[in-house]
Order: structure tokens, then sequence, then C-alpha cells
């Protein structure tokens, strides 16, 4: 399908990685690097991590990427605003010259990660360059949109990856042994460093590399889903014609593949289990939460299974019933599909048992962390599901299939920190 401004390719093209200036924070005008940065602004838990970060350093790149006030309009226009200063008194600047950059994350437990930002053509789905493998929630992909038109920038790269043919991955490699543009320790314990690749050579082998790769959104579907959707609206070319992103080569670089839970705000344990009865086996299980955890995925191995957990206690539900599946799960897509975990709790549990709307925020959060959602469940009387990871290898079969996968059913990490590098659409 066209778009306005846009022509059809009329030659397979593949990802298209174009250097850019960044915009970096000035170390001497901060507290220190570690402190402006973030997680990705769907991962801070609100609102007690926006309030921790802003803390943290007064130019904390939140300010920009959750701004906070009445309206959505006030935040975006705040958000623009506080951009605008600072890049007035020099606390974000550009650099002199477009580059790509080379980014590492390291932890103290031997996970080494390192890729390319830069800035990637948006192509359409039909292109089959991008895969994404989960859908997106409209609400949240016009928020992000308003924030992008406000200020006119990238503030944030999502997370693609590839399987290279060696010649990007050479250029970082060789690259990583120098010294880096930047260094940082975040609270987190990871390490960050990032290099800026300017060499004509380097940038020609790394976009030979990618010139016929295709890469799977593993982190940022709906900011992928805002570039094209803002793509559409400005008359090519423009910047908008490209977003910002990191590629990581996972054949090299191998991600983590984390769960998303889930919290259900409305739920008492006690409802959720009585309404499941007969539906799937449930045991309790009074262990710890790592304890439950092991046990959550044993049971995983051999079929669909979820932690309740709310009431200070840990229930497993697995077994389910044929019948109820055969019932609830849609016939129409591939057996990967029907089988995993995340289709049978939005199709089976949460529609059909427990009658909760899966874009709701009054009725249901999509928490990261295991511990915090188990925390917030407890607090506020609702009731955490506990999901068990996908494999990556099943993410990207479905993908390349065309298959999505229900939303927020896998967290890729590391996630890059949001703060180290922006792209403003107009440098």
């Amino acid at each position: 399908m066209n778009t306005a401004g846009h022509s059809e390719a009329t030659v397979p093209r593949g990802l298209e990685l174009t250097p850019f200036r960044g915009l970096r924070y000035d170390p001497d005008r901060v507290g220190s690097l570690a402190s402006v940065t973030s997680p990705p602004y769907d991962v801070v838990v609100r609102p007690d991590g926006v309030h921790h970060l802003q803390s943290a350093d007064p130019h904390n790149i939140v300010r920009l990427i959750l701004p906070q006030a009445d309206t959505p309009a006030a935040r975006n226009e705040q958000a623009a605003d506080t951009l605008r200063h600072w890049l007035d008194e020099g606390v974000l600047a550009a650099d002199p010259r477009p580059a790509l950059y080379v980014y590492e994350q390291r932890d103290g437990d031997g996970l080494l990660q390192r890729g390319v930002i830069g800035t990637l053509r948006v192509t359409e789905p039909e292109e089959g360059v991008v895969l994404p493998h989960e859908d997106v929630m409209p609400p949240v992909v016009a928020d992000r949109a308003a924030l992008m038109r406000a200020t006119r920038a990238n503030l944030e790269p999502l997370l693609l990856t590839y399987h290279g043919d060696g010649g990007a991955a050479e250029v970082v490699e060789r690259t990583a042994k120098k010294v880096p543009l930047l260094s940082t320790i975040t609270e987190d314990g990871f390490h960050h460093s990032l290099w800026s690749v300017t060499d004509p050579a380097d940038l020609a082998r790394i976009r030979s590399d990618l010139a016929h790769q295709q890469a799977l959104i593993a982190d940022g579907h709906h900011r992928w889903a805002t570039y094209r959707l803002l793509r559409t609206e400005h008359p090519s070319p423009s910047a908008w014609d490209h977003g910002l992103v990191l590629l990581v080569d996972t054949s090299r670089y191998p991600l983590r593949v984390r769960a998303i839970h889930r919290l259900l705000h409305q739920l008492p344990v006690a409802d959720a289990l009585a309404a499941v009865e007969g539906l799937f086996r449930v045991r309790h299980l009074d262990v710890p939460l790592a304890k439950a955890l092991e046990v959550l995925a044993d049971a995983s191995c051999a079929g669909n299974a979820f932690l309740l957990a709310g009431d200070g206690a840990f229930h497993l539900l697995d077994r389910p019933d044929p019948d109820l599946l055969a019932r609830t799960v849609p016939a129409d897509r591939p057996a990967a599909w029907r089988s995993l975990d995340a289709t049978v709790l939005h199709a089976t549990l949460l529609d059909h048992v427990w009658h909760i709307p899966e874009d709701s925020p009054a009725h249901i959060a999509y928490i990261h962390d295991t511990a915090a959602t188990v925390e917030k469940a407890e607090r506020d009387g609702g009731t955490a599901v506990l999901m068990h990871p996908v494999h990556e290898d099943v993410v990207r079969d479905l993908a390349r299939q065309g298959v999505t996968m229900p939303r927020k059913s896998t967290s890729f990490g590391p996630k890059p920190a949001s703060g180290l590098v922006l792209r403003a659409l107009e440098i």
C-alpha cells in the first residue's frame, strides 16, 4: 500500500542505517552521565520511578521522555520547552560530524552486548525489512507521536536485532578497542560506553553488511509504529523518513529474553482462583519467589503455566482443560502461536474467564520487574500474573510468518539506556 509522498520500492532493500549528529549531554553541565540516564519510558515504574529519576539530576532524560503535567498537551509542551532550554544552555550539544555510534553494555555477571546506533530508514510491513512480533496499543502510539511532534526529536533508540555477515561486527570490535566518547556506570550496575564511527570506509562496511538484512523489533514496537505514523505525515524526503535505533547482531551478542508480567488491579487473588476452578490445575506454593519461579519454569516445559500472587503466597496454574482452549483460542493461527502462554492468558483467562479488558489501564498493568509486580499486587489487593519467557527463536519464526504475538509478550534486554545519545530532527 502506498502512503502519500512515498513510492513503492522496485528493488528489495534491506536495513539502511544513516549517520546523524548525535545530541549528547555535556559532562561539565550535569552531575554525572549516570544521573541523567533512564531506562526506556515504558520500563520506568510510575510514579515512583519518575520521581526517583527526577531527583537524581535536574537534567535527567525522564523529564523529556515522561514529562509530568496535568494534561497530555501540557506534558508535550513542557518536554519541548525543556529540550529547547537544554540546547540553549549547552546542557545538550550536537556532535560536530554525522556519525554512527558503537554502543556497549556490560554487567558484573559477564554479559556483554555491543551494537550500532543510527537512524534507520522507516519501512512498511510489506517490505519485510523490520519485523514486529507484538501488537501495539493505539493510545500509546498516539501519545508517543504527540511527544515526538512537539519535541521534533527521537529521544531514545529502540532495540532491533539482526544476524549479520561480519562486516559491521569487524568495525564494532575494532572501534570498541579505542577510547570511548563516554563511559558510565548506572545504578543497576551496567557499564555503558559509546564510540563514534565517522570513517567513510567503516561506514561503507556497515552499510554493506546491513544492505540485505532484516531486523526483528526486540524492544520499541510502539516507537516503531510511531515512526511509521509520523513518516506518513511528512512528504518525502524528510528527516521523518528515518528513526533512531540500536541494531544488535544477536549471532554474536544474544539478548536475554524475559517475560513481562501482568498486574490485575481489580481482581483479588481469591476471585481469580475461584474462576479457574475446574479449568486449570491449581497448586498452592508456600515458597519464596525464586523457588516459585523455578516451579513455573518446570511446569512451562510441559505446557501453559502461570503463577498467581498477591495474597502472600503463590499459586501455579497449569494443565488447562483442552476443551476450554479449543473454545477460546483462535484456530486460524499457527500452532506455535496458539500454544503461547501469552495467547492463552489473553484469549482464555483475561477475555473468557476473568473478563478483563487488556487495553484498560484501570484494570491491567504490564510490568517488567517480577518482585515489583508481586509487591504491588499485595499492596493493592490485586492479582499478579507471572509469566515464563519465550525463546527468541520462537519470536523470530512467528515474526517471519507475519504473525504478531499478544502485546507485551516478551522483554528483550539489556535495553539501551535513554539519555546517552539523542537525535534532533532539525540538526
